[in-house]
C-alpha cells in the first residue's frame, strides 16, 4: 500500500490510484471542490495534505480547534501586556 506524503504534489491519476477511486469520481470531487487542486499546464495538481484531509476530516477539524484555542490564549496574554 502506498503512503500519501502531505508535502507531495500528485497528478489526478496518481491521486485516483492512491484513493482507489474511478476517473469520474476524481473529476466530480474536483468539480465540487471537495478536493482543492491547482491547474498547471492544463492538468490538475493535488497536494497530499488535501488527499489526507479528504480521507480524515476529523483530524483537520481537531487541528483547527486546537489552533483556535491557542490563538485565543495568545490574544488574552497579549491583551494583559
Amino acid at each position: 500500500m502506498a503512503e500519501i506524503n502531505p508535502n507531495e504534489v500528485y497528478t489526478t491519476s496518481e491521486a485516483q490510484s492512491l484513493l482507489k477511486i474511478s476517473n469520474s469520481t476524481i473529476k466530480r470531487l474536483l468539480k465540487r471542490g471537495a478536493i482543492k487542486a491547482n491547474k498547471i499546464g492544463g492538468q490538475y495538481r493535488v497536494m497530499g495534505k488535501e488527499l489526507l484531509r479528504l480521507l480524515s476530516p476529523t483530524i483537520e477539524r481537531r487541528a483547527v480547534e486546537t489552533y483556535q484555542r491557542l490563538k485565543k490564549k495568545v490574544k488574552r496574554k497579549i491583551k494583559t501586556w
